[in-house]
Parts: C-alpha cells; structure tokens; sequence
C-alpha cells in the first residue's frame, strides 16, 4: 500500500488533547505551517499562506508529546497524511488535513530542548512469562580424555 509520509515544519496552534483509550493513549493538536519567502523589493521576509494540520500521536509517542509539547512553540513533525473531504446537499465543502505522526520533535534551529529518556513503560500483568532456558547442557562425564576430545584441528585456507 502506498502512504504519502510528510514533514511539517511548524507551531504549535491549539492545546494538546491527551486520551486514554482501550488501545492506548491518544494525543492530538493542530500545527500551523506558514510558509516564509524573501520579498525582494522590500528586502524582508514575507509571510505566505498557513496550512493548518490535526495531528494525532498514539501510544508512547502520545504520553511523551502531552509532557513535551505547548502552544506556540516550533515542531518537527513526520507522518502519514491523510487528506478527508466531506460535504452535505446545500452546504459548503469542507476538507481536513490529518497527520498520523511518526515522529514528534521540537525545531532547535528555533530554540533548545533538554532530552530526558523516558522510563520503559510497565508491561499489563498478565503479560509476565518465564525467560525460556537457552543455556546449552553440559555433556555427561563419560570418564574419556577431555584434551582428546577439545584438541583443535589447524584451519585450512583456500
């Protein structure tokens, strides 16, 4: 299956909204693109046209986002795009840019950031199952020469 997988560059425009759900933890925000170009005659940036995007973080990358990400501040983010149209009989089309995200950083060429590592999270319990035992047993004591029995042969090189 073909995905279209972006990388928006971008603020933070709405509070995150943190849910647990039965899968997991769910985050979503919008993020605001604005495209910035150099306006030659009257030699300053000009901002452009800003897109707006909802994107939507699950499981790990939820939990670290809501702990991480605030309004107004410069994201990286990566995803899959997903592009959804609606209309109804007599009212205006309407179309939503959705980003399922991958990937979620603060834009350092705008800042800094402090990494912390988050903990591992805890596995549910009925999860826990014994390691199986992958040592090799030893051979029974048959009373033989062991020297005999480890002796090297000389490697051969062709």
């Amino acid at each position: 299956m073909h995905e279209t997988v972006v990388c928006v560059v971008g603020n933070v425009a709405t509070a995150p909204v943190y849910r647990e759900l039965a899968a997991g933890p769910s985050l979503r925000f919008r993020l605001a693109a604005t495209a910035r170009y150099w306006d030659r005659e009257k030699s300053a940036w000009t901002d452009g046209h800003t897109n707006f995007f909802t994107v939507w973080a699950n499981r790990q990358l939820a939990a670290n986002a809501m702990a991480s990400v605030e309004v107004g501040q410069p994201l990286v983010v990566q995803g899959r795009l997903k592009v959804r149209t609606d209309g109804r009989d007599g009212q205006q089309q309407w179309a939503s840019a959705d980003i399922d995200a991958t990937a979620i950083g603060h834009d350092l060429s705008r800042g800094t950031a402090v990494f912390r590592r988050a903990g591992k999270p805890e596995p549910p319990a009925g999860a826990a199952r014994p390691e199986p035992d992958w040592a090799t047993p030893s051979p029974p004591d048959t009373g033989e020469d062991t020297a005999a029995q480890q002796a090297s042969e000389p490697a051969t090189v062709t």
